[in-house]
């Protein structure tokens, strides 16, 4: 996976932490639960706002 696979990255993190509650976690926070899901392989430092907003609004999504 990579940051740009925002629909799958929600998926995954829907299932893995299916208690939290996506609208209140901080975008620090998301990008370290990112970055240790099972098959994410991509550099850290290409993460940016943007990538994290979009990953964020799946979830809810998602979780929806």
């Amino acid at each position: 996976m990579k940051w740009t696979d925002v629909q799958e990255i929600a998926i995954e993190l829907a299932e893995r932490y299916p208690d939290l509650d996506p609208a209140t976690i901080r975008f620090t926070d998301l990008r370290q639960k990112v970055l240790d899901l099972p098959g994410f392989d991509d550099a850290p430092e290409r993460s940016g706002e943007r990538v994290l907003e979009a990953i964020q609004q799946a979830w809810i999504d998602e979780a929806a």
